[in-house]
């Protein structure tokens, strides 16, 4: 039946979605939680700290190589350096004395090791099992890191608040290396009981460029790529974005919990989609509505209404997101080389929301606001959506997937 996966592969369900939802995407739901006292304390700009979302370019670069080694040394090792790095990041923020750079370099070695605590280890874990619920699966996979970051904004805001942002990084800290912990070893006793895994497989150079031009992958990647230039907004510039806009301080924190809320029913939403409708279609739906919710916020916007149905459809847009590449990459490509492919996807993710955040730093120095940006990601996003429409219909994998 349907969901008869799940009760025969809770075990590792339950380790993925731990690992994936105490990883670095926590880090992405409350970056912009400690926008607002880092710059009041060190006196950095809104365009210097914008740039964060633009250190993606350097980390990205990484990806491929974490893909691979997922490939040939399994998700446990991976997720055991992936946290160590996360948790040891959280730590060091706590000791930054105002050098932005310093924070930049903090970031960047984190989250270097934090690929390795994504859905590129912990989407492999599902997808190996999982197949008639596999969208189900991906979504509920993924509904962790938005529920977590949910829950941890208002916390975390009043434990700003009360204590300030250094013992908000310590506790982000303990909290991600317990969950790690647990991820690892609940997949360690799941491991132990099936035996050893299969020897990792080969891929060439000539096939690996076979991937590279193959039609299905190109249209994946660059719609991702477009869909994703707005993601650093999200991520970083939220919260002051709309205290530009005249919300108070409290309003706005409670508005990052309305999207990750929005994230949530995107996720549940798509992942039923997928396993019923044409994943193309999934995705022009899912993708090109955060064009609407990126010009609602134009301007001033003070009205509750209007922030929370915005704030609900881009969230909503982020949540279908990353199931729809997981699940097209599951779909059309072999699983030997899953986590390189759904690597290279991640790239495009990482390299759409690194220029998004260059263009906006650049925008907002010039103009002093966010509009231009917001139009911009509006009409990328739809652009990035019809790319997926063109993948057609078919849900046969590849031919050249399978032979390499």
């Amino acid at each position: 039946m349907y969901l008869r996966e799940f009760g025969t592969h809770w075990e590792r369900f339950l380790s993925a979605a731990i690992g994936v939802g105490l990883g670095s995407a926590l880090s992405y739901y409350t970056l912009s939680l400690f926008g607002p006292p880092l710059l009041e304390e060190f006196g950095w700009s809104k365009a210097e700290f914008a740039l964060v979302g633009s250190l993606p370019l350097l980390t990205g670069i990484l990806v491929p190589v974490a893909g691979r080694l997922t490939d040939r040394f399994g998700t446990r090792l991976a997720a055991s350096v992936g946290f160590a790095g996360m948790t040891l990041g959280y730590f060091a923020y706590m000791f930054m004395s105002g050098n932005l750079t310093e924070f930049f370099a903090i970031y960047i070695v984190q989250h270097i090791f934090g690929i390795l605590t994504t859905s590129l280890v912990f989407a492999r874990v599902v997808v190996e099992k999982f197949d008639r619920a596999r969208g189900i699966a991906l979504s509920l996979l993924m509904t962790p890191p938005p529920l977590f970051g949910a829950i941890a904004a208002p916390l975390l805001g009043g434990l700003i608040d009360d204590h300030g942002w250094r013992a908000a990084y310590g506790a982000l800290g303990l909290v991600t290396g317990a969950g790690g912990l647990t991820a690892i070893l609940l997949m360690g006793r799941h491991r132990r009981r099936e035996g050893p895994p299969p020897p990792p497989s080969r891929l060439s150079w000539a096939q690996f460029g076979q991937f590279l031009k193959h039609p299905t992958l190109i249209l994946i990647l660059i719609g991702m790529l477009l869909v994703n230039l707005p993601q650093a907004f999200a991520t970083s510039q939220l919260k002051l974005v709309l205290m530009d806009g005249g919300v108070t301080n409290q309003t706005a924190t409670w508005m990052m919990s309305v999207y990750a809320v929005g994230v949530i029913v995107g996720r549940f939403a798509s992942g039923l989609a997928l396993d019923r409708m044409p994943a193309h279609i999934v995705a022009l739906a899912a993708l090109g509505l955060p064009a609407i919710g990126y010009f609602l916020l134009v301007g001033e916007v003070t009205s509750l209404p209007v922030l929370v149905g915005a704030m609900s459809i881009v969230g909503f847009a982020q949540g279908a997101e990353a199931d729809i590449g997981a699940f097209l990459i599951s779909r059309k490509f072999h699983l030997e080389n899953f986590s390189l492919l759904l690597s290279l996807l991640t790239t495009m993710v990482l390299t759409g929301s690194a220029v998004g955040a260059l263009l906006m730093s650049w925008i907002v120095g010039s103009t002093g606001n966010y509009d231009a940006f917001l139009y911009v990601a509006s009409v990328s996003t739809l652009v990035g959506a019809t790319f997926f429409v063109l993948i057609g219909r078919t849900s046969a994998r590849t031919e050249d997937a399978r032979q390499s």
